[in-house]
């Protein structure tokens, strides 16, 4: 099976978490213009900034995104 990178959950996390974007720049010291970037699906998360994003939050990196199957392989 693969999979492929869908649309960016992290606005849903921060909500769970009753966090804005600017609470989550501060706290990995980025501007809060790069936060928006990813939560509007304009640009993805490396995974060092995925990976920092989730230590914050307190969630698996894979729940930062959707992960849509592609195809199966046997």
């Amino acid at each position: 099976m693969a999979l492929k990178v869908g649309r960016c959950l992290l606005q849903h996390q921060l909500d769970v978490r009753n966090m804005t974007q600017t609470e989550l720049a501060l706290r990995l010291d980025i501007t809060p213009q790069q936060i928006s970037k990813y939560v509007r699906n304009r640009q993805r998360m490396s995974i060092e900034v995925a990976a920092n994003v989730a230590k914050v939050l307190g969630c698996d990196i894979e729940h930062l995104y959707e992960w849509i199957e592609v195809g199966k392989h046997e």
